[in-house]
């Protein structure tokens, strides 16, 4: 978890702004992508868990491939799933109880079985290691989203 923690402080020193909104940069406020971020973290961390590690069979993406390589996803590419969606009004009571659970599912993700895995909806299926990197970028995405919101 450790690995996490400054995106996390991030994650926890934006939440008193998260009413911000620049048009230029983003549709949504500061609240959507710090929740849209935590949900992501924690849906993935309970998929993970859910998972059979028996059941996981390494396969190939291109676009993880890419992704990963780059180390960031481009802007407006994806559409997130609906359970990561956030609901219209996002809290603040919310986003410090989401911020807690994910740092509890991320020291918990490291006792999970290298093999468990979950199917993203672009990378297919894809392991510990693999979901760990993938938090790490698309948190970093939506940090960067909102760092541009708070420069003007």
């Amino acid at each position: 978890m450790n690995y996490f923690a400054p995106q996390f402080d991030e994650i926890e020193n934006y939440i008193k702004q998260r009413d911000k909104i620049n048009p230029k940069v983003s549709k949504v406020d500061v609240a959507w992508h710090l929740d849209h971020s935590l949900k992501t973290i924690n849906s993935v961390y309970k998929a993970l868990e859910n998972s059979n590690p028996d059941q996981f069979k390494p396969n190939f993406s291109l676009s993880r491939f890419f992704i990963y390589a780059w180390g960031d996803f481009p802007r407006g590419f994806a559409k997130a799933p609906k359970y990561v969606l956030p609901p219209d009004n996002v809290t603040l009571k919310s986003l410090q109880a989401q911020l807690e659970e994910a740092k509890g599912n991320l020291k918990k993700l490291e006792n999970l079985d290298a093999r468990t895995h979950f199917k993203h909806p672009y990378f297919n299926f894809i392991n510990k290691k693999q979901s760990k990197r993938f938090i790490k970028i698309h948190t970093r995405h939506h940090l960067r989203i909102v760092r541009d919101i708070l420069k003007e």
